[in-house]
């Protein structure tokens, strides 16, 4: 089974973003997991963080100079490589800016592409077919580079790891004819095969992958079809050219449309994505991207790009990256293991999470769940079995012992769930108390987002039912997310049930942007005399606010190797005295202590700046200015103390209290500087932030002394006791 998720735009193609040589050359993994690489036709790589749509680094070769294949990572250095103009090498690390000054070699012969693998060095392919690790061809740059092929054109290729050693595969074309390479490195072996012709068409883009010593390359064919060949590694034959047979793996055709594929991935031994237009008589073709189960030869899902593509598609850690219409879209996927149940558009077996339990009980009539049920035991029910089936949940409602307790291990999940629907609400929880403390099994996680789907629908079809400390008790101790019941955050914030949006905050980790919004208006929004009777965790706010019996903040000056903001003030050049610490009403804490510890669990929640900043330009201005006078307080905290951090746990680090003021700010800097009670915070955090710039910045021009002092005091070693006055001039 496999399904699109939700999409995102990277960045914008074209004037104001990447790709201003007319469009992507290609996308490659950066040097970590959510980074990637952009090389566009032209003169810049951009380096993205793809979570953050945010571009980390951007290099450019200068004018004249074109970027003649993609720029590439090496894992093993961290460097990235490049070749401009077809022979200019380019080698250079994060922290460098002009490539001019950066690693420079002229090669020998025209490169077609370089290869870097995850546990190897980077492989450089030439256009003549000769093959060099970076390495060695770094040791002679000028090295003669031998011509492989012979008026061959290479039309693509790809490079895997297999037993340590790297293996790499391209395919050429001459005079219509298509050819097959495979090089291995440590073997020195080179083979050569002729592709398998295929009546009236020709391939036009390839894909491979590597299992078993066996390689599997998939070519899409004008005819609509994908082939496949399978090509073992170990090879005793030494004949020069052999014929590459390929078989019939999927037509791209689904109820009379016929899908005119660009470009396509493999997704896992049973998938494949395929980019391209969808035709059916009558019609204007639609460009889409799909996803194929080969295994069964259907059509699993797909989505319409009405602003068209470029045609490529990319394809890392279950997200796909193609352009659409002018910008980069990344729209991420999920795939499982194929069963004909699935494929076919009906809920899984037994052998595979039990998905019955999403059914939304109010959308279906009880036959119609009874018969959707059934449709995942291996053998059908017949109508005396749905009759049972509706007698045994009868006698739940009635009171009777239910089937939990009675066949536990011979219902599914959603059946145990079907017979516990109008169950009286002691024997509901009991039973899925029970439900949940049965082994763990591959379907776990999946079950407990049963459980919870029917906690959060008994709630809305029973107004005055709200489990608290059951929905508390399982988002604490059971490996449990926002997606697997998107509704329960929704029923929380309706019940103003803080305690539970508050662990929510702090262990979903895909809550989306809007419900966090609604979590801080909601936290904001609640008075502190409401709070002093909620029960809240302060574990992230009680080692730096202190509680007296009239609720006011004790201030307790921490001082760390004779760093304080006292003895500090006379440094700065400035009129900056520590009233200017203190917010309006002093210098205690803005907010009380439980409200405190609930916007610390907004702090520590992902996000994305691009989705969260339209929802908090819709935050009321003197709850965004509350919110900034917290920030702030946080910012003065965090400056006290010699390392920025603040005691305890789960506190808010430095580095979240600053974008989180960066993000206010952008979100109402026009209604901030208008309010007259904003006035004065505003100055106030000028005036802070100037000091610690101006102390920064002193710091800074006395770093290469401290560096030097650091050295010699490496290079002495004292045996006793010593005081040692040095001056700095």
């Amino acid at each position: 089974m496999a399904a699109l998720c939700e999409s995102f735009t990277l960045c914008g193609l074209g004037p104001g973003g990447v790709g201003l040589g007319g469009g992507l050359l290609a996308l490659e993994p950066g040097p970590e997991p959510d980074h990637v690489l952009l090389t566009d036709r032209g003169r810049t790589a951009t380096l993205f963080k793809v979570s953050d749509q945010k571009p980390l680094g951007c290099w450019s070769v200068k004018h004249g100079q074109v970027l003649t294949c993609p720029v590439v990572c090496n894992f093993e250095t961290h460097e990235y490589v490049a070749v401009h103009d077809n022979k200019v090498l380019r080698i250079w690390k994060n922290k460098d800016i002009n490539l001019d000054k950066v690693f420079k070699a002229t090669l020998s012969a025209d490169v077609y592409r370089i290869h870097s693998l995850p546990h190897g060095g980077p492989l450089v392919l030439f256009q003549g077919g000769g093959v060099r690790t970076l390495d060695v061809l770094l040791e002679a740059p000028q090295q003669e580079i031998e011509n492989v092929i012979s008026d061959e054109v290479i039309k693509w290729s790809e490079a895997f790891t297999e037993g340590q050693q790297p293996v790499l595969i391209f395919a050429t074309e001459k005079d219509g004819e298509f050819f097959v390479y495979v090089q291995k490195f440590k073997m020195n072996s080179l083979h050569r095969y002729k592709l398998e012709q295929q009546e009236s068409s020709k391939p036009l883009s390839f894909t491979a992958y590597i299992k078993n010593d066996i390689i599997t390359l998939l070519s899409l064919y004008s005819n609509d079809s994908v082939y496949k060949a399978l090509i073992p590694l170990q090879q005793n034959n030494e004949e020069e050219e052999q014929i590459l047979s390929q078989s019939l793996l999927l037509n791209l055709s689904v109820s009379g449309s016929v899908l005119k594929g660009t470009s396509f991935v493999v997704l896992d031994k049973d998938h494949i994505a395929v980019l391209g237009s969808l035709t059916a008589s009558g019609e204007e073709p639609k460009e889409c991207l799909t996803i194929w189960n080969t295994k069964f030869q259907t059509l699993q899902t797909s989505k319409e790009l009405p602003l068209g593509t470029s045609g490529q598609l990319w394809c890392y850690e279950e997200k796909f990256f193609f352009t659409h219409g002018k910008v980069l879209t990344v729209l991420m996927y999920k795939c499982e293991i194929a069963t004909l149940a699935a494929a076919v558009g009906k809920l899984k077996d037994n052998q595979t999470p039990d998905v019955s339990s999403f059914v939304n009980w109010d959308t279906l009539e009880d036959e119609e769940l009874v018969v959707s049920l059934q449709s995942q035991q291996p053998v059908p029910l017949g109508s005396e079995s749905r009759m049972t089936l509706r007698s045994k949940r009868n006698s739940v409602a009635k009171g009777q012992p239910d089937t939990l307790s009675v066949q536990p291990d011979t219902l599914s999940v959603g059946q145990l769930l079907l017979n516990l629907k109008d169950a009286p609400t002691t024997a509901f929880e009991d039973g899925l108390r029970q439900l949940m403390s049965k082994a763990q099994t591959p379907d776990f996680q999946a079950t407990i987002g049963c459980v919870v789907t029917a906690v959060i629908n008994r709630c809305k079809s029973n107004p005055k039912y709200y489990p608290q400390n059951l929905l508390l008790q399982i988002v604490q101790t059971r490996d449990f997310s926002y997606s697997l019941c998107p509704d329960l955050m929704a029923v929380a914030l309706e019940k103003r049930d803080v305690h539970l949006l508050q662990t929510c905050l702090q262990r979903f980790p895909d809550i989306p942007e809007e419900i966090t919004y609604a979590c801080l208006k909601t936290f904001l929004s609640i008075s502190e005399a409401y709070l002093q009777r909620i029960d809240v965790n302060l574990e992230s706010v009680i080692c730096y606010i202190d509680i007296e019996f009239n609720n006011k903040e004790v201030k307790t000056e921490i001082v760390e190797n004779g760093f304080s903001t006292e003895q500090e003030e006379g440094i700065w050049d400035t009129k900056f005295s520590k009233e200017t610490c203190r917010m309006n009403d002093g210098e205690f804490c803005p907010v009380g202590p439980r409200k405190a510890a609930l916007l610390n669990a907004v702090l520590h929640s992902a996000y994305s700046e691009a989705f969260l900043l339209p929802h908090l330009k819709n935050l009321p201005a003197q709850q965004a200015v509350l919110f900034l006078r917290y920030l702030y307080y946080l910012y003065v905290k965090c400056s006290e103390k010699v390392n920025t951090v603040l005691p305890g746990i789960s506190s808010p680090t430095i580095n979240q209290i600053m974008d989180w003021m960066c993000l206010l700010l952008d979100a109402h800097f026009t209604v901030m500087v208008m309010l007259p009670e904003a006035k004065e915070l505003l100055s106030n955090l000028h005036k802070f932030v100037r000091a610690q710039v101006r102390f920064y910045s002193e710091l800074n021009k006395i770093e290469g002394s401290l560096q030097e002092l650091q050295r010699l005091n490496h290079q002495r070693d004292y045996q006793t006791y010593s005081i040692e006055v040095l001056e700095i001039i």
